[in-house]
């Protein structure tokens, strides 16, 4: 059994009614496995094997391979917390993912399971129900709640952490956030811990472990055969006609591996010449995609291989799109999907063949050959149970050889031509692999997990912080062990998993922290009264100040955002788009897009250089200087570092101005449009994604003071701009506030491809354009500036472009004898000339303003705007301030609700 299935709801009448005792384990077992049997499904002997240790209340570590239903074995762990936790005999059961997406299907299938009272999440940008029995939370959440908690943290009282669930263990390992999964186990003492993954390799080190530390059994099960056997092969063929072939005999759908979306790409491109699927199946893949909007940019080029029977599939395509390819490639309409290894991170398609095109990849700083742990957890996802009996893994050997094997199979058996045959070699400083590559990497294990401990503020300041203020380490204070911050800081630094050299360099790093909080005057020695030590006390450290609450839970950056915020002057014409700038330059870095920006304003600095005579070496030196757009850097830079001082828990986080959505609405851009003009086609959905994280800190975190009509435009018009793209990103979040725990259909909400998240964001009809009038105004005021910015460079063909009914010569009539009587600098596109005064709208039945006279007038019958449309008047500013000039249109609601964009008809530019 790998999944759940059937009304997922009722689970939660299995749940043993509260009795005041601890649950009986017979009960337990009984009642879960009783709802599985109402799925029509059956344990296999491993799962029965890890629930039986589960509710008898021992460790489990889970090392089963990929489709051998770990993820009701974490059900059955959760269900009997949920019943302690009911009895007054148990705290709270922890669900931790790498992840947020993990986290939050989690999380829907969850609710969907124990309803949603008893269900809640935290992953660092969202927080739901935060008080419930079950929480789905990143790993980074759980080892800070550790940390500042301590043994306080674990435990049976009613907010302890009694159980933890940690999917995907093998992220241990992982350079940059493996601490996360290290520390609770250090940390939580007295809880229960299920860890799972397909490939944790030797685990001795974490049984011996957790049986010293917390005195409670081990359970390893690692010992099920695999649903689905797997083949392996090494092949020298032609890619292509092996495709052909595995499609031909009935060993799709594929799943071809490339180590970079670029090739994944250029791969489904390759393919739409070789007939994978016939008239009938492109029949049903038309019928199944229906009148499903693909936008503009990658999304055409989606739809083409889509209805050729190719998918693609990474993580930069817009979330709508990989859902879709997932939804056909269930539905077994897709043959073939070309897409990066991030199949290794638990998506749900049923791959019956795997295809590796490289053994190599890069990894941020070098080639190099996969680990046996990423080969095994991408073979791993071949095969799946209820689908096939067999799952096949292919390793393609390196072009070279496939091309020096087609030679020496074209020459046959003629001496001379076998002659003349000069072999291809790797290119070369490449890194090649060979069949023993294969070979090595097929036969081995998964290495064994290595440790990667980190100090940081952030660690050192929850751990003082698990004292109260002024308080805490009294003598008669029965946890004044625990809450002593140096000897649990000394505790992290001992027993964590490193080695020894490394653990002397956490030292020098604590040492280091402490200094710079002591200077900063965020920490004080002390002395704690101890009967046990000669002199009657130890010596200590506090803080003296209040640490807030949740600044490791949450986005950290988010305090300094309120803070600076009260540096913008709340009447000054660029205030809007200087509170966006502040909330941009907390958010994590789409460094995709930032290096796209840059690179196009290099291209623009070349060109203005070469065109006024700089020389090469000079063009170079000057282009080091380029970056991204960074708006607001002389004042948050600055700012930043005395918040820091005073701040500290803020000292491992990085201001990072930059200008993502400052630029859209500066120059006025749709989506498609930004995507478009920065190349960013085959990594929208990272442009997508970040769009949403703004729009989301725009919504949270500025204060009624700065929330000027301006900005509510802007936030509005963001809203509108992410939901027109793919609804679902802003849906999720939306719908995390309400979730639904009646599961009306029978079918479960968290089934993928039917039940109530399918679809979301590419099914949903679309609101109009105009269904938002605050957004729409938005979008009119930014089609009209950006008509302003083109006029003030007399850019009269630009203007053309734009449509509106005027043509080049027009616009040239009409502008140039401005800019013959005031100069070249006659209209301003600075900050002023954005002032909301500027931008005048009169909606349909208004009378006609005062002023408006000629071309206007003869657009406005009886001196009354009429129905579905709007007039608009774009004053311009001017160095005088004089604002005697004007540029006047219509819009026409129904055309711009048909089109998707406000309909402009240009009528005057001229005097007032």
């Amino acid at each position: 059994m790998t999944t759940t299935t059937g009304r997922t709801a009722s689970l939660l009448a299995h749940v043993p009614a509260p009795t005041g005792r601890t649950p009986d384990p017979d009960a337990l077992y009984e009642g879960f496995t009783t709802w599985v049997g109402e799925q029509g499904l059956e344990l296999y002997p491993h799962q029965s094997e890890a629930l039986i240790e589960l509710v008898t209340g021992s460790h489990v570590i889970l090392a089963t391979p990929t489709g051998s239903g770990k993820s009701l074995v974490a059900m059955g762990a959760q269900f009997a917390a949920l019943a302690a936790h009911r009895s007054g005999r148990g705290g709270r059961t922890f669900y931790t993912a790498p992840l947020k997406a993990l986290v939050s299907e989690k999380f829907f299938a969850l609710v969907a399971a124990f309803g949603s009272t008893n269900v809640g999440m935290m992953t660092g940008d969202s927080a739901v129900n935060a008080d419930a029995p079950i929480i789905c939370c990143t790993a980074e959440i759980l080892a800070n709640l550790a940390l500042r908690r301590g043994d306080r943290a674990s435990g049976s009282a009613d907010d302890a952490i009694s159980q933890v669930v940690m999917d995907e263990f093998h992220f241990y390992a992982d350079p940059q956030r493996g601490w996360a999964w290290q520390v609770p186990l250090l940390e939580l003492t007295d809880t229960q811990f299920l860890l799972m993954s397909a490939t944790l390799g030797d685990t001795t080190r974490f049984v011996d472990e957790l049986t010293e530390r917390t005195g409670r059994a081990v359970a390893e099960v690692s010992t099920a055969e695999r649903p689905v056997p797997l083949h392996f092969s090494y092949v020298v063929e032609p890619l292509t006609e092996v495709i052909e072939e595995l499609v031909t005999t009935y060993r799709a759908p594929v799943y071809v591996v490339h180590f970079t979306q670029k090739d994944a790409v250029e791969r489904a491109q390759s393919l739409l010449s070789t007939k994978l699927s016939s008239r009938a199946e492109k029949d049903a893949i038309a019928t199944e995609l229906g009148d499903f909007r693909f936008g503009t940019g990658f999304g055409k080029t989606l739809s083409k291989f889509l209805r050729a029977g190719v998918g693609v599939h990474h993580a930069g395509m817009l979330p709508k799109y990989r859902r879709l390819v997932e939804r056909l490639t269930q539905r077994g309409l897709l043959k073939v999907v070309c897409g990066t290894d991030t199949l290794g991170v638990g998506i749900n398609v049923p791959i019956r063949t795997v295809l590796l095109t490289s053994l190599v990849k890069f990894d941020g700083e070098r080639m190099r050959h996969l680990t046996a742990r990423e080969f095994h957890q991408i073979a791993g996802r071949a095969g799946r149970a209820g689908y096939d009996t067999l799952g096949e893994v292919l390793v393609m050997a390196p072009e070279h050889v496939v091309e020096n094997r087609k030679m020496l199979a074209k020459a046959g058996d003629d001496p001379k031509k076998l002659k003349k045959i000069v072999r291809k070699k790797a290119p070369q400083g490449s890194v090649n692999w060979t069949d023993a590559t294969f070979e090595r990497l097929r036969d081995a294990d998964p290495e064994p997990l290595s440790s990667h401990f980190r100090v940081t503020h952030a660690m050192v300041l929850n751990v003082l912080a698990r004292s109260e203020r002024h308080g805490h380490g009294h003598s008669t204070d029965p946890d004044a062990g625990q809450r002593d911050p140096v000897t649990a800081m000394r505790h992290l630094l001992l027993a964590n998993h490193d080695t020894e050299s490394q653990r002397r360099e956490h030292v020098r790093q604590t040492f280091r922290i402490y200094r710079s909080l002591r200077v900063a005057g965020i920490v004080e020695r002390v002395r704690v009264p101890d009967p046990s030590t000669p002199a009657g006390y130890r010596p200590s450290v506090r803080l003296t100040v209040d640490v807030p609450r949740e600044f490791a839970l949450n986005q950290p950056l988010s305090p300094f955002a309120l803070a600076a915020l009260d540096l913008l002057d709340v009447e000054g014409p660029g205030h809007a788009l200087d509170v966006v700038s502040v909330i941009e330059a907390t958010l994590d870095d789409p460094r995709q897009v930032l290096y796209a920006q840059q690179n196009t304003a290099k291209g623009t600095a070349v060109a203005a250089m070469k065109a006024e005579g700089y020389e090469y070496e000079e063009r170079m030196a000057l282009l080091e200087e380029i970056t991204w757009p960074k708006p607001l850097e002389d004042l948050l830079t600055p700012a930043f570092a005395t918040y820091k001082q005073s701040n500290p828990w803020v000292a491992d986080a990085e201001l990072s101005p930059k200008s993502v959505v400052r630029d859209m609405v500066e120059r006025a851009m749709t989506f498609a449009e930004f995507v478009s003009v920065y190349g960013l086609e085959r990594t929208e959905g990272v442009v997508l994604r970040y769009l949403a994280d703004a729009y989301r800190a725009l919504r949270q975190v500025v204060p009624d003071e700065h929330r000027t009509e301006d900005v509510h435009e802007i936030v509005e018009w963001l809203g509108e701009l992410v939901r027109g793209t793919d609804s679902s990103l802003l849906d999720e979040w939306e719908r995390m506030s309400r979730p639904v725990d009646d599961d009306v259909s029978g079918t479960g909400s968290t089934q993928s491809g039917d039940g109530p998240l399918a679809g979301t964001g590419e099914d949903a009809p679309a609101r109009p354009v105009t269904g938002n009038p605050r957004a729409f105004r938005r979008l009119v005021r930014n089609a009209m500036f950006r008509r302003v910015e083109l006029a003030a460079r007399e850019d009269y063909h630009g203007l053309a472009a734009l449509g509106g009914g005027w043509d080049a010569d027009a616009w040239g009539d009409a502008l140039d004898p401005l800019f013959e009587t005031q100069g070249d600098d006659a209209i301003g596109i600075g900050p002023s000339a954005r002032a909301t005064g500027l931008f005048q709208v009169t909606e349909p039945g208004a009378e006609l303003p005062a002023g408006h006279e000629g071309p206007t007038t003869a657009h406005v019958p009886g001196g009354v705007v009429p129905p579905g449309t709007w007039l608009v008047r774009q004053v311009l500013d001017d160095p005088a301030g004089d604002h005697d000039w004007a540029l006047t249109t219509t819009i026409d609601l129904r055309a711009s609700d048909e089109a998707g964009a406000p309909v402009i008809t240009v009528l005057a530019v001229g005097p007032l």
